[in-house]
């Protein structure tokens, strides 16, 4: 089985996205889900990474700079939907947290996912003394998101 990407994950959440129901993923929104992803990856695998792809402590909350790079010419606007999807590149565990992080967090909007964001340590910690909208590419370690997060499991 070939290594999972970020880019994967994305495609995994574009092609969930119900496009005549009205719903729609923005780069903003795509971002925070593959960061969910990861996060919760690390929690429900002990320490395992869905992908190799970082995330670093952006203004607009987590973001990892090669999906901002395929993603930006979309800006603030909605992406389309995937429709090649593979599911078959996703093993099991994978696909239950992908799946899990889509029951989650789908529903809200970018804007609610990026406040969010803001409120956890994970980023706070990685954007250090860095003043609200400055640039920051301080890396949002894998350690502190599985910490982070894994007070939440049993809550």
């Amino acid at each position: 089985m070939d290594k999972v990407t970020v880019f994967d994950v994305a495609k995994y959440f574009l092609a969930r996205v119900e496009v005549d129901l009205g719903s729609v993923i923005t780069h903003l929104k795509l971002q925070k889900l593959c960061y969910y992803s990861q996060a919760w990856h690390l929690v429900f695998t002990d320490g395992e990474k869905m992908f190799d792809q970082k995330f670093e402590a952006w203004a607009h909350g987590p973001v990892c700079p090669e999906l901002w790079t395929f993603y930006r010419e979309y800006s603030w606007q909605a992406i389309p939907s995937s429709k090649d999807f593979n599911y078959d590149k996703f093993d099991k565990k994978r696909l239950e947290t992908l799946e899990e992080v889509w029951n989650t967090y789908s529903e809200y909007d970018a804007k609610y996912l990026e406040r969010l964001t803001h409120q956890e340590d994970p980023w706070i910690e990685a954007r250090g003394t860095c003043l609200p909208g400055e640039a920051c590419s301080t890396e949002i370690k894998p350690e502190s998101m599985k910490e982070y997060y894994s007070k939440f499991l049993d809550a």
